[in-house]
């Protein structure tokens, strides 16, 4: 009997159904806002904190390649300083509560940015609806924000491409959907690989590499999820930061780490060569200095299908490990002791 009480397993399998929701629910949204013109945005922020951040990141490597103004994540109170009224300011949360998130927004009105909501509510949608800003919804469609990357980052990739900052976004969130249904089919059989990459991880600490950009997005997604839901310390990052520091590390004591750590892999498609070079050159290293070197592959059609491909088995695996330790992967309440502690929410 599988411990879950929230219904994480549930969320991870509706997956491709809650990209789906959100895509129909925020075309509707967007089509009814008023929003800037393409030629009054000089530049945008995507904020949020924990999972909402993760969709900032993962916004920021799918539309990267082809938008024409600078964007950046930011995960913290306040906002940058170059933030002003050519700013278009995209404050992510998936209750309204993050208060890093209302903070950063507020002060992002206060400097006269273009500012849009993305949130399920909370105090984030009313200080927005006071304001006359545009809302866009966060459909309740998972137990837990961490769940619900797909809920997060669709409304931005959609208002993204009303704004004219990433066009044919529809088209490639169908992409997305389609790619999704193929792997959690496969995700939710009997035998499926990543239960089988779980029982083999057993008790190690994984550590997620991935290539620099879309693969280092996925890695930082794979170690939050193994956090969470899995209840353990993992690290992840990326190549070729790590070629050129992190792997240094790992010249001393592979008699310890070969009992303790095992690395996930994460490849896709759109690597730069340099980038697939490096990484097959880092897995030889690593095969003899850590318990295992897992490679996991990408599939689907076009970058965004790819993150939340590679991010969907990070899912399940992560699920798996808990099972694996019979670990319920719902509850997380060091999260709210620590915010708690210090009096946030």
């Amino acid at each position: 009997m599988i411990l879950d009480s929230v219904g994480m397993f549930d969320a991870a399998a509706a997956f491709p159904e809650q990209l789906a929701r959100a895509l129909d629910v925020s075309r509707r949204a967007v089509d009814g806002a008023v929003l800037p013109q393409h030629e009054d945005i000089a530049n945008i922020v995507l904020v949020g904190a924990g999972a909402a951040g993760q969709a900032g990141a993962l916004v920021l490597e799918a539309v990267g390649p082809t938008i024409p103004v600078p964007i950046v994540v930011h995960r913290g109170y306040g906002v940058p300083n170059f933030v002003d009224e050519s700013t278009l300011v995209v404050a992510i949360s998936f209750d309204g509560e993050t208060s890093e998130t209302l903070e950063a927004a507020q002060d992002a009105f206060v400097d006269g940015a273009t500012v849009v909501c993305v949130s399920g509510g909370g105090e984030l949608q009313t200080w927005a609806l006071a304001n006359d800003l545009v809302h866009l919804p966060v459909m309740p469609d998972a137990p837990v924000e961490r769940a619900a990357i797909g809920s997060l980052a669709v409304p931005v990739l959609v208002l993204l491409d009303r704004v004219g900052m990433y066009p044919g976004a529809e088209a490639w969130i169908d992409a997305a959907i389609a790619q999704a249904t193929v792997r959690r089919n496969e995700l939710i059989t009997e035998s499926n690989f990543a239960r089988r990459l779980a029982r083999q991880l057993g008790r190690a600490f994984p550590i997620i590499y991935g290539g620099n950009g879309p693969g280092g997005t996925a890695a930082e997604f794979w170690k939050a999820q193994f956090n969470q839901n899995a209840k353990v310390a993992a690290f992840s990052n990326q190549v070729p930061e790590l070629t050129h520091d992190e792997i240094a590390g790992w010249g001393q004591d592979g008699d310890v780490t070969r009992q303790i750590f095992q690395v996930f892999m994460l490849r896709h498609d759109f690597e730069h060569p340099q980038v697939s070079s490096r990484l097959a050159a880092v897995e030889e290293v690593l095969v003899e200095v850590v318990g295992a070197v897992y490679v996991v592959e990408a599939a689907g059609d076009g970058l965004l299908a790819q993150l939340f491909d590679l991010e969907l088995i990070g899912q399940f695996v992560s699920l798996h490990a808990a099972v694996e330790q019979s670990i319920d992967p719902g509850p997380v309440p060091i999260v709210s002791e620590i915010a708690s502690r210090v009096g946030d929410s």
